[in-house]
């Protein structure tokens, strides 16, 4: 494995107003979450020699490069599987600047998904498509089973069978994760927390999902600025220290639909990330003081708890009991709010309150953070970071 620990630092953050209806292109959005990170950073765009996005996002690296005023460009880079790329665009860049193939990379991701292309509604041409996902997807989506909050569900149901967990036990995620986004100003759910009784009384969606386990769908952007580790010091912010990236993909992957493994009631390619991160770090669960995990669905917060080893097969129901997610607890959760509380900005919104929990200036900032650890979207070949204090 090719380390890169310690060699580069996310050193710029910047986002948009996270809303329902943003009023702006995906351009325009995209654009001025660059500007922001570079502001953040004290850099101008003539100083950015490379960017790295989604495959899914709506806008090519020469577009933003044009509307933000950037120049040459030495290293772009697109990174697959949706939500599973967002800590992948933090490793391409890193990979990008350690290897001498750029020197400043900015990753970013905009979304018109509220008021634009909606992610979660029913497409049945996913079936009928001339590819290889085509393929997998004409198993079920014939079927009627064609949006993420289904296939999350029959998740959902075979983990519940496996290790009696139940949905208050995904309904304690979404408490969590809303009291924060209560307390986060720039949360679209700000000042509205919710009970453990208002999440089991929200509509079915599809069973045993209620509406308050599933994210949001949001309009917005957010960018981050990577650059070496030792020109980061030089910078206008402390420094978020790259400590660890990896990217994973489990034995008989599919997207969000892996339903014929041998097992099915756990997440092999966080297991993967969550080895690669520890491998190159040298660090365990026990070294971390916050966690950003991927929330799109609040099942899998629990499966990745036990693939990344902050406690056993079945035991992350036990493990949140009680408070221990939330900001004061044993391992503190998305203090943001997640994407259930801030925003659904493909994960990228997470990686931006890693940084802020790393530089201590988070509006729930939890106590003695030294590391924190981020996971990109689950269900799909995904990825993750360590982020450290210089």
């Amino acid at each position: 494995m090719y380390s890169l620990s310690g060699r580069t630092a996310v050193v710029g953050i910047g986002a948009t107003e996270f809303s329902k209806d943003s009023g702006r292109s995906e351009l325009q959005l995209a654009a001025e979450a660059v500007f922001a990170a570079l502001d953040d950073a004290g850099l101008s765009p003539s100083e950015v020699d490379g960017l790295v996005t989604y495959t899914q996002d709506g806008n090519q690296e020469i577009a933003v490069a044009r509307e933000v005023g950037i120049g040459d460009l030495s290293f772009f880079s697109r990174v697959h599987y949706g939500g599973g790329a967002a800590c992948g665009t933090v490793l391409h860049a890193a990979m990008a600047v350690a290897t001498g193939a750029a020197s400043t990379v900015v990753c970013y991701r905009a979304f018109n998904e509220r008021s634009g292309r909606r992610f979660g509604q029913p497409d049945a041409r996913l079936g009928g498509e001339p590819s290889s996902q085509g393929i997998e997807m004409s198993w079920h989506v014939p079927y009627g089973l064609m949006t993420p909050a289904a296939w999350v569900a029959m998740f959902a149901r075979r983990y519940m069978h496996t290790y009696g967990a139940t949905s208050e036990d995904f309904g304690r995620v979404a408490v969590a994760m809303r009291r924060h986004a209560a307390a986060n100003p720039a949360a679209w759910f700000y000042q509205r927390p919710i009970t453990l009784e208002q999440h089991q009384q929200s509509k079915w969606i599809v069973e045993p999902l209620h509406l308050l386990d599933c994210c949001q769908e949001s309009d917005g952007a957010v960018a981050l600025v990577v650059t070496s580790a030792e020109r980061a010091r030089d910078l206008r912010r402390s420094p978020a220290i790259l400590t660890a990236a990896a990217q994973g993909s489990g034995a008989g992957q599919m997207m969000m639909t892996s339903y014929y493994r041998d097992d099915m009631s756990g997440l092999p390619e966080m297991g993967v990330v969550g080895r690669g991160l520890w491998e190159m770090s040298g660090m365990s669960p026990q070294d971390m003081q916050a966690a950003i995990l991927y929330d799109h669905f609040t099942p899998f917060v629990l499966s990745q708890l036990e693939e990344l080893g902050f406690c056993g097969r079945g035991e992350a129901k036990d493990f949140i009991a009680g408070g221990g997610i939330e900001i004061d607890g044993h391992l503190p959760v998305n203090p943001h709010g997640g994407q259930l509380g801030e925003a659904y900005i493909h994960g990228m919104n997470g990686i931006a309150e890693a940084v802020r929990q790393i530089r201590g200036t988070s509006v729930n900032q939890v106590a003695d953070v030294h590391n924190v650890l981020v996971t990109a979207g689950t269900g799909v070949p995904t990825s993750g970071l360590i982020l450290s204090q210089d």
